[in-house]
């Protein structure tokens, strides 16, 4: 075994399946609680009505039905309207934590634009602004060395002359 595992791998996946099993059981308790939990519920606040009787008493049990009903529907949209609310207050608080932390800068693109489309986009259609950066630059003329042209030139004539050098020097 290596430094950094300090248990083997059928012992680790061993004892990974016990884990699973403990939390499947757990699952399971946990949907018979709230089945159990439902049932209660519903019997405390649902009464099986009585269906015996004349005509009046079944109108007025369904009259109670529908007062019951239209209680729930009123708790179910006020506790809509708080979850709604407090969604919008979550947001809100997401929101100034980005701010509190710093806007991170996103990667900017290359955009090729050049120097006058980017000026009409920042002062708008409306004004023309030609900006020729060229202009503005030195004009450079190259010098051309005559020295660099006479040594690639015709090779007799460089002989020529250093002879003419020669015999000066020699009639001296």
């Amino acid at each position: 075994m290596s430094e950094g595992k300090k248990m083997t791998s059928s012992r680790r996946h061993h004892l990974k399946s016990l884990i699973l099993q403990i939390a499947a059981t757990w699952l399971e308790q946990e949907a018979t609680e709230t089945a159990a939990a439902k049932e209660a519920h519903l019997a405390e606040n649902c009464p099986a009505p009585n269906l015996s009787g004349d005509q009046a008493s079944l109108v007025d049990i369904c009259k109670k039905l529908s007062q019951a009903i239209d209680k729930i529907d009123e708790d179910r949209y006020d506790a809509e309207a708080k979850v709604n609310k407090s969604d919008k207050e979550i947001a809100e608080l997401k929101l100034k934590v980005v701010e509190l932390a710093g806007v991170k800068k996103p990667a900017l693109k290359k955009v090729r634009m050049s120097a006058d489309t980017m000026l009409q986009a920042l002062l708008g259609g409306k004004h023309k602004v030609t900006m020729d950066l060229r202009s503005n630059l030195k004009q450079v003329k190259k010098e051309v060395k005559e020295e660099g042209n006479e040594a690639v030139g015709d090779w007799r004539k460089n002989i020529e002359d250093k002879a003419d050098r020669k015999k000066m020097f020699e009639t001296s």
